[in-house]
């Protein structure tokens, strides 16, 4: 008979999963400004615009109107078709609704992708330095994120570094464009390389392309658009950094079956579908004319100069990233470990930043910060920097 103490545990499964280093960071800004202390924030990932007013109508009149009831775990028909129509336009996907499904959010999105693809033991290849979720999304799988270091993959060939990180067990392939820490967004010519790499040993591509609408130099490059590509690559998509609408937790994915199905099964008996109201909003969402995202972009780009430059002007070395709203620069200066220069900046400066290890080891010596913060608030930022690093 099993005793109480040895009967009371959690799944074996959890063992390995953490919490984000990115919410470590959070808390510690919250409660130095519940001290009083002004901090420089550029640790976070959000817009530096707010939800746009006729988004927000949409969800008060779907409210208004009783639109409060259950949805199709799956999404509404009329959103479905709208997110069909703006995947052909925008994404060179030619999908049916049937293909599309409404999550909470990217991160639902990419969560059941894994839980589709991944069984016990599998291995799933991981651009890195990556977005610190993948790697527990992966063992949450009971899978083994096998990390692939992005510089040596575009120094030495995508194929060739693909070839020497994968292993018989390897079952997917993650691919970030543009890239959350870095901003690096991969050319189309390496986005065939990696579905070449895919076809050829008959992988599943798990896509995440939230920063589709932030690409400063080059082109965004949906790869399940590429031949072939369509029937092995889940793609998740979020509203979180287009339309500024990171709370309303908006996503979705696109995919063929047998993976769609999969992902109704999880949508399913997870959230059992998105909040109607905001179903409603993200159809509003769609409508937003395109010079307006391209508007927000230049405004973005300016940001990113106005850092990047500062950045190198103190000595920190700073690649000036393609897309996303990050900056990655080397900050060994103040310390090599990672942590202990946020912790140092944070401390001294009263600037947060996120330690570049959190992303993986190929980080390590950098920290990622975020520009999507008003321009005076990059401004004061860079004065703190200035002062500190004199």
């Amino acid at each position: 008979m099993t005793s109480r103490k040895n009967g009371i545990r959690l799944a074996k499964r959890l063992d390995e999963v953490g919490f984000s280093g990115i919410v470590q960071i959070r808390n510690q800004v919250m409660a130095m400004r519940g001290q009083g202390i002004q901090v420089h924030a550029l640790h976070g990932g959000e817009p530096f615009f707010e939800t746009p007013d006729f988004i927000k109508y949409a969800a008060v009149k779907a409210l208004t109107d009783n639109q409060t009831h259950y949805a199709p775990s799956s999404g509404l028909l009329p959103l479905r078709n709208a997110l069909a129509e703006k995947l052909a336009r925008k994404n060179r996907l030619q999908v049916s609704a049937d293909e599309v499904i409404v999550t909470v959010g990217g991160s639902q999105a990419l969560y059941a992708a894994f839980q589709s693809v991944l069984d016990p033991g599998d291995d799933a290849l991981i651009f890195s330095p990556y977005w610190t979720p993948i790697g527990d999304l992966v063992t949450g799988a009971q899978g083994r994120p096998l990390l692939v270091p992005t510089a040596t993959a575009r120094r030495n060939g995508i194929r060739k570094t693909l070839e020497q990180f994968s292993t018989p067990k390897t079952r997917a392939i993650y691919f970030n464009t543009p890239q959350n820490p870095s901003g690096l967004v991969f050319t189309h010519a390496e986005a065939e390389e990696v579905a070449a790499f895919a076809k050829e040993r008959d992988l599943i591509v798990i896509a995440d392309e939230a920063y589709e609408d932030l690409v400063y130099e080059g082109e965004h490059v949906s790869i399940a658009s590429l031949p072939g590509m369509a029937e092995r690559t889940i793609t998740a998509f979020t509203f979180s950094k287009t339309y500024a609408m990171t709370g309303w937790r908006a996503g979705y994915a696109v995919a063929k079956e047998p993976f769609m199905t999969a992902l109704r099964k999880i949508v399913l008996y997870s959230t059992n579908g998105v909040a109607t109201p905001v179903q409603y909003a993200m159809m509003q969402a769609l409508t937003t004319p395109e010079s307006e995202i391209a508007a927000r972009r230049e405004e973005y780009r300016k940001r990113r100069d106005l850092i990047v430059k500062a950045l190198n002007e103190v000595g920190c070395e700073c690649e000036l990233p393609a897309g996303a709203f990050y900056a990655f620069p080397n900050m060994e200066r103040i310390s090599k470990n990672s942590v202990k220069a946020a912790q140092i900046l944070l401390d001294k400066a009263h600037i947060a930043t996120i330690p570049g290890s959190v992303f993986g080891a190929q980080g390590e010596g950098h920290l990622r910060f975020g520009y999507a913060i008003p321009l005076e608030q990059i401004e004061d930022c860079i004065a703190a920097l200035r002062k500190f690093l004199a």
